[in-house]
């Protein structure tokens, strides 16, 4: 039988992403299809491909003109291509152009665009739908809008990460660095964007402020919002800080209090996913896929409302019973989730499906 020949594109390759392409291209070689991923060359230093046992091809970010040539290059031979995103789409059906070779594209997300940029998005998002033979989307609300963009074919596909893994003595010493041995400890994980919900969590902070002990606020992460979320927390005097990018997240979910998700948006939020197998608890807004993922295992607000989110939270860590009931849900909800190993049948299935469609 022939070797089945995948190449699998990222683009600026989120941590959810680039993780789910690492655990598919270990999976795929395991079962004895061969793999090219095409990514920025940093990725590769961070979530070594080849040692999942693919080839790794360096293509440019979307932004460099050598971009899709270099990843015409790479697909040259490949019996399907996936790209992973909305941008890697768009890239892979550029090199694809002129080709018979099978485009599946997975939406991890959605990009936030408002004003004058949200048509052009729309149009992005339509020519990425219809050029991809099948269009995975990780949550209900993202195959929805697959569709709605011409999608010939859209399916449910929630990836599977790999367990998150923290040690006692990490979590001691994490503790004790981030100044919160005797008080309640807060995290939130994510890049420090507007749709992030940071502004609305600040608001929350300045009324924890009330509290005895007063909680830290933990926030794991960059981006360009963080000079402006710094000058708030230093003016307010808020009890938050900003660690930057962190390698020790299950540690510090394993130590923290309850993890909290105020996004505007999210499809299967890495944090939720490593709070609740943790059985960190949970508090996190009612907004796109986090329903569907967490169930009745985490407390949920609306967004942008701050005073729902500051006495949610003020009630769990008064009430130690609730944080264990939520503590237990989380695991089992986590149990009811895909496997890797499902995670990666599935995938080859539709591999096989659009292959033999010709």
């Amino acid at each position: 039988m022939t070797q089945l020949r995948t190449v699998q594109v990222l683009g600026g390759g989120s941590a959810g992403s680039s993780a789910h392409v690492r655990s598919l291209a270990a999976g795929l070689v395991a079962r004895g299809v061969r793999v090219t991923v095409c990514a920025p060359a940093e990725l590769d230093h961070i979530y070594d491909f080849p040692g999942a046992g693919a080839r790794f091809a360096p293509v440019p970010r979307r932004s460099d003109p050598g971009a899709v040539g270099a990843l015409r290059a790479a697909c040259a031979d490949a019996d399907v291509v996936h790209a992973h995103g909305l941008h890697a789409a768009l890239r892979a059906a550029l090199a694809l152009s002129g080709q018979r070779v099978p485009l599946v594209v997975t939406w991890h997300t959605r990009s936030h665009h408002e004003g004058a940029r949200g048509p052009v998005l729309r149009l992005l998002e339509r020519r990425a739908a219809r050029a991809a033979s099948v269009v995975l989307g990780t949550c209900s609300e993202l195959v929805d809008r697959a569709r709605r963009r011409g999608a010939r074919d859209a399916r449910l596909a929630p990836v599977a990460l790999p367990a998150p893994h923290g040690g006692t003595d990490a979590e001691s010493k994490a503790r004790a660095e981030l100044g919160s041995v005797d008080r309640p400890l807060l995290l939130a994980v994510g890049s420090l964007a507007p749709h992030r919900g940071y502004e609305t969590l600040l608001d929350a902070a300045r009324l924890w402020r009330g509290m005895d002990p007063v909680p830290l606020v933990v926030v794991a992460g960059e981006g360009s919002g963080r000079g402006a979320l710094q000058r708030r927390i230093d003016v307010e005097e808020l009890p938050v800080r900003l660690v930057g990018c962190r390698d020790d997240i299950a540690d510090l979910l394993s130590v923290a209090d309850v993890a909290l998700l105020p996004s505007r948006w999210e499809a299967r939020s890495l944090l939720a996913q490593e709070a609740l197998r943790l059985g960190t608890p949970l508090v996190a807004t009612a907004v796109g896929g986090i329903p569907e993922l967490v169930g009745d295992a985490a407390e949920l607000i609306p967004y942008g409302d701050p005073v729902a989110l500051a006495e949610t939270v003020a009630r769990l860590l008064g009430d130690p019973e609730r944080r264990g009931e939520l503590a237990a849900a989380g695991r089992v909800q986590a149990g009811m989730w895909p496997t890797e190993d499902e995670t990666v049948a599935q995938v080859l299935s539709v591999y096989d499906e659009v292959v033999a469609r010709g």
